[in-house]
């Protein structure tokens, strides 16, 4: 068995932390990305109507995507409190269905019904019931649920008050998907600023037994020479924490990470991070980054941010994190992460 092993890393070929399955709603893959299927609504400049999903989709399973995370929208689903309309996402789960892509749902956002901003920590009974009915109605064909995107960060939470709301949320809503359906899995809100920090939060206030999966958001500088030490650095932390609360065995996902793919470095396309990466660099970090994490004890599947170029919605280099342009054209990032999934 060693033998077989020095030989797949001396061919390329890195072997893939698996689990077998034969649900039909899930995938051994552990190739996934972040995309923005149920937007189109004149806030996001109408990103993805019919049409276009059809085509996203389309180059999804042709780059090999075994998984999408996405938004399963409160404001959509449920417009009038307690009148839930299912049929938009329906449809998201037709094409990926006809396409072989599994999801990775985000319950997430206060509707407009809420009277509350957006990012508010929800009334734990009216989320509750939105996630009942939600997993109720798609219990056959999403297996994979996700409560609440980057809650530790303030542009999708408030108020940040130390993971206290969102545990409290966590504990509330763990057994009602479970008893809506008993092979579920609940994934943590995926975590980006505070990162171990806050799952160390989540932990103490909520306890290991309220979700299945841990999911955090490792971005780092992809320009800088040390960018895989940066990024282990962040996992041996999360390590740390899960070891110290006795769930070091938890499968690890990373839900989002990634950088951007610029033709020329500007002062107006730099990112978070600082300046951009080019094209070229953003397919030499995807080949590194799958290549090494995915060798890492626990860490099970990954999710490249973003499927697709979002078209100055950011305003910044965050609008060029896809492995696709906006206009569907394939860059050096689809061509690398296609390599990939030929070769796993």
């Amino acid at each position: 068995m060693r033998r077989i092993f020095w030989l797949f890393i001396l061919l390329g070929i890195f072997p893939l932390h698996v689990q077998a399955t034969t649900d039909p709603r899930d995938t051994d893959s552990p190739f996934g990305v972040l995309d923005f299927l149920p937007w189109d609504d004149d806030w996001n400049h109408h990103f993805n109507p019919p049409q276009k999903l059809e085509q996203d989709v389309a180059l999804m399973q042709e780059v090999g995507i075994g998984m999408v995370r996405t938004d399963f929208l409160w404001k959509d689903i449920e417009p009038k409190k307690g009148e839930f309309d299912f049929s938009k996402y329906d449809h998201i789960m037709d094409v990926l269905d006809h396409h072989g892509v599994k999801a990775l749902a985000i319950l997430e956002y206060n509707p407009a019904w809420r009277q509350a901003e957006w990012n508010a920590a929800p009334v734990i009974e009216d989320y509750v019931a939105f996630a009942s009915a939600t997993v109720n109605h798609f219990k056959g064909r999403v297996r994979y649920w996700e409560i609440w995107n980057e809650p530790d960060s303030k542009t999708y939470w408030q108020p940040q008050d130390s993971m206290t709301q969102y545990s409290a949320l966590l504990k509330a809503v763990y057994p009602v998907i479970k008893r809506a359906d008993p092979t579920a899995q609940v994934v943590l809100g995926g975590m980006t600023e505070a990162g171990p920090f806050a799952i160390r939060s989540v932990y103490k206030k909520a306890g290991k037994d309220t979700f299945d999966i841990v999911a955090i958001h490792p971005f780092v500088n992809a320009r800088k020479p040390n960018s895989m030490e940066s990024l282990k650095g962040i996992y041996y932390s999360l390590m740390r924490v899960m070891t110290e609360f006795g769930d070091q065995d938890k499968p690890i996902w990373f839900t989002e990470v990634g950088c951007p793919g610029v033709k020329e470095p500007t002062r107006e396309n730099a990112w978070w991070q600082g300046t951009s990466t080019t094209e070229d660099e953003q397919a030499q970090w995807i080949t590194a980054l799958y290549k090494n994490a995915l060798q890492w004890k626990g860490v099970q599947k990954i999710f490249w941010a973003f499927f697709r170029e979002t078209d100055n919605f950011f305003h910044c280099g965050v609008d060029n994190l896809g492995l696709v342009r906006g206009d569907f054209t394939k860059k050096p990032a689809f061509t690398a992460y296609k390599h990939l999934t030929d070769h796993s």
